[in-house]
């Protein structure tokens, strides 16, 4: 499940990482003319701007930010570009010795449409798509990507965007047949009376509706609330050793992170998980470690993904379910709250018990 790096490194792509050390260089230099540039042009022109006629304050300070802003962006261009290209080289790599394919650009399918209409990820007024992993799982297709959400709040000068949802948005096709749609949800997502009462016992999302279906498992419905169109195909989805396994994926990954949808022969997941797979850098120093991290994102997720599937017995390999939950809570636990490879950001609060 996860690729050997030291291995990687010292083949192919280790060689094609020495090759881009001439690009690194050019990409650096090209920058460091343009802000030489830039800042020969500018400096004199935003001294007559400010010692200049008076326009107001507040024209000269825009025009001054929009023109250091733009300087540094037009310099920076270069060195963004170099960063692209080695984080395809190096994700991809990553992704052939795994057996499957990486795009860093990112076009949103069905699966994302499902997870706005179901309400795994939050409103939004600005999106955001890439690293895409896709192919197939132990024999099941998925697919894998990143999606950065921003809300528009505030207004007049304290407008700004806040982000919503940063993580992984994940779609594989499920381990054994079913034909309902079942919801897994945070607990208190869905309230009464605007938020202040208790749980919906039904809830519709464009003409589908889903009723609420009990658990007898107290931990379980402290965490995850589950809505369905079929009340007994959700209670085999779902059932008591499901949800032993579920639990402890959760406290793994420290609480708020994780979301679920069963539909059309698939399961769709939303995790919070910050910003990742960031394997480039202008600077060569530190590739293996960043390529690093990168593996070990994946491997993470990927194993959250299997781990969410069922199959009727095990893996492809014979492990019964229980084992693949222990792999994943390491992964998790390595990998998750407080660690480097799944920074989380500070969350506004979309997810959380009660919100």
């Amino acid at each position: 499940m996860r690729a050997d790096v030291n291995k990687l490194m010292g083949g192919e792509l280790g060689s094609w990482l020495n090759e881009q050390q001439g690009m690194r260089t050019k990409a650096k230099e090209t920058a460091h003319n343009r802000w030489f540039y830039s800042a020969v042009i500018l400096l004199p022109l935003l001294a007559l701007l400010w010692f200049g006629p008076d326009w107001g304050g507040t024209m000269k300070t825009i025009i001054s930010v929009f023109g250091i802003g733009g300087s540094y962006a037009w310099g920076y261009a270069p060195i963004q570009k170099a960063k692209k290209e080695i984080k395809i080289g190096i994700n991809s790599a990553i992704a052939n010795e795994l057996g499957v394919q990486y795009a860093h650009d990112v076009d949103p399918g069905s699966e994302f449409d499902a997870a706005k209409t179901f309400g795994l990820v939050p409103n939004y007024d600005r999106d955001d798509f890439e690293d895409q992993w896709f192919g197939e799982l132990e024999g099941h297709d998925f697919r894998l990507y990143e999606a950065h959400l921003e809300e528009r709040r505030g207004s007049g000068k304290n407008k700004r965007w806040v982000t919503v949802f940063r993580g992984a948005i994940i779609r594989m096709e499920f381990g054994r047949a079913f034909r309902s749609t079942t919801l897994l949800q945070r607990a208190g997502k869905h309230k009464k009376w605007f938020g202040l009462g208790g749980r919906k016992e039904r809830i519709s999302f464009k003409g589908k509706e889903l009723a609420h279906i009990d658990q007898v498992h107290p931990a379980f419905e402290n965490v995850f609330d589950v809505y369905s169109d079929d009340n007994v195909e959700a209670r085999v989805l779902v059932d008591p050793a499901y949800v032993e396994h579920l639990i402890a994926i959760e406290r793994a990954f420290d609480g708020d992170a994780v979301r679920a949808l069963f539909m059309n022969g698939e399961i769709i997941i939303a995790v919070e998980s910050g910003n990742l797979f960031e394997s480039g850098h202008i600077d060569a120093d530190g590739d293996r470690e960043r390529a690093e991290e990168a593996a070990k994102q994946f491997a993470s997720l990927a194993r959250l993904a299997m781990a969410f599937n069922k199959q009727e017995r095990g893996d492809k390999r014979g492990r019964p379910r229980a084992q693949q939950s222990g792999v994943v809570v390491d992964d998790a636990r390595n990998l998750g709250a407080g660690g480097s490879s799944l920074n989380r950001p500070a969350s506004s609060g979309f997810g959380r018990k009660g919100h």
